[in-house]
């Protein structure tokens, strides 16, 4: 089948590159659009009692805590100036109405919550207008230049300005990792393959993609809430990934002209081989990323659909476009070469080099090799035992942020406006309003739990009594304030009403349950999808099985350092972030993503050891030719990833650093110590068991045709001849 395309692509080569081209460039320039429909919301489960509770206050009661605290601290004398109060009014009663539903102020209520005890602070509330996170982020970039009061300085804290500041730094970074990450790329695929013309494909493949999928998100935007992440993760896993199968594929096909096959039967076998284990590779990477589908929240749906565009796009053009370039370029692939260019190294023959050597070194002493490896992983490892969860807050700004430092001060100065309490809500089961004495006593019963320092009405009306649970705590993500909120919803509610327990600690506790509840299945997917795809590619059982294995050990290893780094703090000073409870949903993409990648490096090594097997070779000159012949590749493929997530590692939103830094430690476990020695190590232990499958499943992988190609052009084809005076 893959041979079978390679050589219709060659046929329609000029047409493909009409017809792809003109499609990707129309809709990256229509996805640009994609920065004006994203939002910075989707973190919470919108069926979960916090969000119940929330949605309740606000039938009943309207906007509650305000989408937007302004600071006001005059730099003379106190807040009760009447000259200062005069300002502020004015300056408050000019927003637009368009953007603001609703204003309330120290000024206006005198509120003792609203003002520093020192009077040397006040704030004003502002709702936002708008139906979502996304339209009252519009709405709070038309006021926010328009707060400034002369002779005070104004600070700006809630949600609204942390999103704010959150997506305005996001498209920073990401402009900035692509401007550092690409010519850093260009310049190494110059120096791995010594020429400008094959070095540029790759990168053109990945910019193509990353494009494209601009488009794909702008599409999907229209039809439902998108976070700004989505952006970056496209950006990261496209260009990552487009790089990755480009390197493969043009690696592939000089290998093939350098075996002396014609230009057609060069792209026809790169397409078979390298192109095959290419979308195998790209499947399951999809497969991982639509596991986030399983999960309730709209962030982790947002990142699924980022990345499984890009992958997909990389996937697609790296098997259409690229191959009808080469066919166009056919040996002027290394034109423009920087320097002598070295053997690519044959498709038959003898395997030589260090890679092989290193291959039969760890094959002589397999346990040696492997018991140390594992150990060490293992104790990488050891650190999940300690991880705790939480939520974006603004921990991920840096410390210099205006939006961070403003919300500190409002959770300092400001502790009952802060939005840290607990949200105790009783609402009336028949419709009618909770009788208001039951509804006291129960706050009474609220104000008895551990951990709630106070409990103060938030309101009434309709059929709904809302109070706020002060805790005793300063921190909503801690382990405390989470078993404070699990005792209020453990109590009684007053007949005929139903309880509803919200705020941040509640929110928290109901996103990770969520999680929880939803991750047996998302791995079982990944690992089932992994077995399967696996078995049909390479006809194995134990292949499978001990790819699975590679990547959970791998996983667990990168995740362990990640919570002794960036919640034990052990790196903070060196990261420039802050220790804090990793937030839940980029865990579940970085799972994603790392266990993708594994097995993504692991079915191109196991591809040329399957094909050399499929030749007649012993399982040790299989483990030696697959890994002689990829080793290299491989490394230079983990080298180029490495530099685009690591770009990524200096943003300056700590979520994209986990990232960025994540993806550097798994590649570099994965790529060197996992797949380079443990995985040789431990086929060498299992020996010719390796390849087994029993016959009915056997002969039901090769009727689905997917296995190994040997529909390929032999080595003896006529050669391509000259160039001189021909057309491409």
């Amino acid at each position: 089948m893959f041979a079978s395309w390679g050589s219709l692509a060659f046929r329609l080569r000029w047409g493909i590159l009409a017809v792809l081209t003109t499609a990707i460039v129309a809709a990256g320039l229509w996805g640009l659009g994609v920065f004006g429909q994203l939002t910075e919301g989707g973190y919470e489960d919108p069926g979960s009692q916090s969000s119940k509770a929330a949605a309740a206050v606000q039938a009943a009661l309207g906007p509650q805590g305000g989408d937007l605290v302004v600071i006001y601290t005059p730099q003379t004398g106190t807040v009760d100036d009447p000259a200062l109060a005069a300002k502020v009014d004015a300056s408050l009663a000019a927003l637009p109405p368009d953007a603001v539903r609703s204003v309330n102020s120290y000024w206006r209520t005198k509120a003792p919550q609203f003002s520093t005890p020192d009077k040397r602070s006040a704030i004003a509330v502002v709702n936002l207008t708008g139906a979502d996170d996304g339209d009252k982020l519009t709405s709070y970039r038309e006021i926010k230049d328009r707060l400034s009061v002369a002779g005070v300085d104004t600070e700006m804290a809630g949600s609204a300005a942390l999103q704010d500041s959150t997506s305005q730094r996001s498209k920073t970074d990401l402009t900035r990792a692509e401007a550092v990450s690409l010519p850093v790329v260009l310049v190494l695929l110059v120096v791995i393959f010594g020429s400008l013309v094959s070095a540029a494909l790759p990168v053109l493949v990945g910019g193509l993609a990353v494009f494209g999928s601009l488009g794909v998100l702008h599409a999907i935007a229209l039809t439902t809430n998108v976070n700004s992440f989505a952006v970056n993760v496209a950006s990261l896993l496209g260009l990552g990934m487009a790089i990755d199968y480009g390197l493969f594929m043009v690696g592939r096909f000089r290998e093939e002209l350098a075996a002396g096959r014609s230009r057609e039967a060069a792209v026809r076998n790169t397409v078979a081989t390298a192109g095959r284990t290419v979308a195998f590779s790209a499947t399951l990477l999809i497969i991982a990323l639509a596991g986030l589908l399983l999960f309730r929240q709209g962030f982790l749906k947002s990142l699924s659909y980022g990345g499984m565009a890009a992958v997909a796009l990389a996937a697609i053009i790296s098997l259409t476009l690229l191959p009808a370039l080469l066919g166009i370029l056919g040996p002027r692939i290394d034109k423009l070469s920087v320097r002598r260019r070295r053997p690519v190294g044959q498709v038959a023959g003898p395997v030589t080099g260090g890679w092989a050597r290193l291959a039969r070194f760890t094959m002589r002493r397999p346990i040696l090799v492997a018991a140390p490896i594992v150990a060490g992983l293992v104790l990488l490892a050891l650190p999940i035992g300690q991880v705790r969860f939480g939520e974006v807050d603004q921990r991920v700004l840096p410390k210099s942020d205006p939006a961070r430092q403003a919300i500190e001060t409002l959770k300092a100065d400001f502790p009952a406006m802060s939005g840290t309490g607990v949200q105790v809500v009783l609402r009336g089961t028949g419709g009618g309003a909770p009788d208001r004495a039951a509804a006291q006593a129960f706050a009474a019963r609220v104000k008895g739990v551990g951990g709630v320092a106070d409990v103060t009405p938030a309101g009434a009306g309709g059929d709904v009594v809302a109070f706020t649970a002060t805790l005793t705590g300063t921190d909503p993500l801690a382990d405390a304030a989470r078993t404070t909120v699990e005792d209020i919803r453990a109590l009684d509610p007053p007949a005929g009403t139903e309880l509803l327990v919200g705020g941040t600690t509640a929110r928290n506790v109901d996103s990770l349950t969520a999680t929880v509840d939803r991750l047996p299945l998302m791995v079982s997917l990944l690992v089932g999808a992994t077995l399967l795809l696996m078995f049909l590619a390479f006809g194995s059982i134990l292949l499978p099985v001990k790819a699975v294995l590679m990547s959970a050990l791998s996983l667990s290893a990168t995740f362990g350092l990640l919570v002794w780094m960036f919640q034990e703090g052990h790196a903070s000073g060196l990261l420039g972030v802050t220790p804090a409870p990793l937030e839940i949903g980029i865990v579940i993409l970085m799972a994603a993503l790392v266990f993708g990648l594994s097995t993504d490096y692991e079915v191109f090594l196991l591809s040329r050891m399957v094909e050399a097997r499929a030749k007649g070779a012993t399982t040790a000159e299989a483990v030696t030719t697959g890994l002689g012949r990829t080793g290299r590749v491989i490394s230079a493929a983990a080298l180029l990833l490495i530099v685009v997530t690591g770009a990524f590692a200096f943003a300056t939103v700590a979520m994209m650093r986990f990232i960025g830094v994540g993806m550097i430690i798994a590649l570099l476990l994965d790529a060197t110590v996992v797949r380079m020695l443990l995985v040789p190590a431990v086929m060498r232990l299992l020996g010719d068991a390796v390849w087994w499958a029993p016959g009915p499943l056997k002969r039901l992988q090769q009727r689905a045709g997917l296995q190994e190609s040997d529909d390929v052009e032999p080595a003896d084809a006529e050669p391509e001849p000259a160039l001189a005076g021909r057309p491409g």
